[in-house]
């Protein structure tokens, strides 16, 4: 059985600011444990692939696509609620963490490898069509779905 795993110093460029809940360090204390254990040199290392606008458009509005990346660029703080902490990469790099997804999951299809799985951030999975929720700007569930 062939298992995937998807990982990469990029997620780390997604600056949530000090205290924040969801930042880097938990991304690098879970790589920490995960890359100790005896199974991790039999993964499969897979790259991210930032997710195409087409992806995007079937969960998010192009408005709001728009929105998000202009924030980002313009270095403010965070995206529709305060809890979604952003800096000028941050658009950027949600769109490799919801690209992860659809590398594992064409990698499936592909018959290259049985299951995997993939360590990314920001998270996603509470964003909804025009807001970024929950540390989400975008919804890589429904986008992978």
């Amino acid at each position: 059985m062939t298992t995937a795993f998807l990982s990469d110093a990029q997620f780390l460029e997604h600056d949530t600011g000090p205290g924040h809940p969801e930042r880097s360090e938990r991304l690098i204390a879970t790589l920490g444990v995960v890359e100790k254990q005896p199974w991790f040199s039999s993964l499969a290392p897979l790259s991210p692939t930032p997710v195409d606008d087409g992806w995007i458009a079937q969960i998010h509005s192009t408005n709001y696509l728009a929105r998000a990346e202009e924030a980002c660029r313009r270095g403010q703080p965070f995206l529709d609620t305060p809890d979604v902490s952003i800096s000028r990469r941050s658009a950027e790099i949600a769109r490799l963490a919801a690209g992860s997804g659809i590398v594992i999951a064409d990698r499936l299809m592909d018959g290259e490898i049985d299951n995997g799985f993939a360590l990314v951030r920001p998270p996603g999975h509470h964003a909804e069509t025009e807001t970024a929720l929950g540390f989400c700007l975008f919804n890589n569930i429904a986008i992978l779905a």
